[in-house]
């Protein structure tokens, strides 16, 4: 089920990876295929989550649900919420961002080494005005 013209956003001569592909299909519903579905088929396979990303939009499926809470959340799009961090967490946040921005993988290390879950991180970069930039499957 085609929900998009993601495909667009590449060019012209990329190349579909069909056993990237044939996961994606099998693991979609309706044309939509969550961030962390999209990490597992990137682990199984051994490729990047670039890979994946880039597979499941030139098929013009539709990447919902990021770890982060950034998109994919229906009609509200997402669904990150500010909130303030303790100090530490302040701290540790503020040193791992750049002119107020962060990587979505930079988000990821943060909330491993802090043992957060992912979601507390955005809030808490929302909170401060950080914004998170990058994804890894290339969604934004």
């Amino acid at each position: 089920m085609q929900t998009g013209k993601f495909s667009e956003k590449h060019a012209p001569q990329a190349q579909i990876d069909p056993a990237i592909r044939a996961m994606v299909e099998q693991r979609a519903t309706d044309g939509k295929i969550p961030c962390a579905v999209a990490f597992a088929i990137a682990a199984e396979l051994d490729v990047s989550p670039s890979a994946v990303g880039a597979t499941v939009d030139l098929i013009n499926f539709r990447l919902t649900k990021c770890q982060l809470g950034l998109f994919g959340y229906g009609p509200r799009k997402k669904i990150v919420q500010p909130k303030e961090p303790d100090d530490p967490q302040r701290a540790a946040i503020t040193a791992a961002a750049a002119d107020q921005q962060m990587d979505c993988s930079a988000a990821w290390t943060l909330a491993k080494q802090l043992n957060m879950p992912k979601l507390s991180i955005s809030n808490a970069c929302e909170a401060l005005g950080i914004k998170i930039r990058h994804c890894q499957i290339g969604a934004f």
